[in-house]
């Protein structure tokens, strides 16, 4: 990838501002809209084993009118394949699911510290990026202190760490650590409680300011912060639009107004990495 926009992580990896969720799009529906999506102009595309969606996935990637090669497919482990021998099968369907020699991009999902076997896990990781498994390799949910284990356990640091961020929760402590480590940081549900985020007075204005929907401010406010954010949308008009939003330019008022609005309860749900558990 040689766009000028596209956000790069300590080992020159980049990915583009804007990635197309596909949480829900499942069978031939979510298929069509991952093809849909791709020859849009998505270029980045992120899926999960326990979204039970990776053949759809793989089912638009083959369908898209778009060089593969020009893609990254994210996909990520769930909890209960932490342990080596699990996390090997896991990846090999994965690949399987997704209909590729090997997988652009895998994340650990959840760092499950009760079960205490996320190093394992990213050890399983690296071995099968050296055995061409995977390409590039990363986390989703990790905090500071997961990520320097890993890394003291392996010498081996994530490329990217996938967390929840949105204007109620604006994460601003773990996108520096990330900036200063050169992890790149993506966003899942990038726009929060949607119309919670979307009625604040502040977005309303700034939206209104730019000519643009409150949906591109705040996906534009990610791409100010150097965050890639993953937005879910099987509509066509959805994703266009979004996709826009990659040419708004907030200024850092702008930005500072938005972040503004994080909550100290801000979370979607009782997620915190210290101690929730994904199977």
């Amino acid at each position: 990838m040689t766009d000028s926009s596209a956000f790069t992580a300590h080992n020159g990896f980049t990915l583009p501002p804007q990635g197309l969720g596909t949480y829900n799009l499942r069978g031939e529906t979510g298929a069509d809209a991952v093809r849909q999506g791709i020859e849009l102009g998505y270029r980045l595309i992120d899926t999960a084993f326990n979204y039970e969606n990776e053949g759809a996935v793989g089912w638009g990637v083959a369908g898209a009118a778009v060089d593969p090669a020009e893609l990254t497919i994210t996909t990520k482990l769930a909890g209960r394949h932490h342990a080596a021998d699990r996390a090997r099968t896991a990846l090999e369907e994965s690949r399987f699911r997704l209909g590729v020699e090997s997988i652009d991009l895998v994340l650990i999902h959840w760092p499950n510290p009760s079960v205490d076997l996320y190093v394992e896990a990213w050890q399983a990781l690296i071995d099968a990026r050296e055995r061409g498994l995977v390409r590039q390799i990363g986390v989703s949910n990790f905090l500071p202190e997961h990520l320097e284990r890993i890394e003291e356990a392996t010498g081996v640091r994530p490329v990217v760490n996938q967390i929840e961020l949105h204007p109620h929760f604006p994460q601003q402590d773990a996108l520096a650590y990330h900036r200063e480590h050169g992890i790149i940081t993506e966003a899942w549900s990038p726009l929060g409680r949607a119309r919670d985020v979307l009625d604040e007075q502040a977005i309303i204005d700034i939206a209104a300011a730019h000519g643009a929907t409150p949906v591109q401010t705040v996906l534009a406010w990610h791409h100010a912060r150097g965050v890639v954010s993953i937005p879910k949308a099987a509509d066509q008009t959805h994703q266009t639009q979004n996709l826009a939003a990659n040419d708004i330019v907030l200024d850092a008022d702008e930005v500072a107004r938005i972040t503004a609005l994080g909550r100290a309860d801000g979370r979607l749900f009782d997620a915190d990495p210290r101690t929730h558990e994904e199977q």
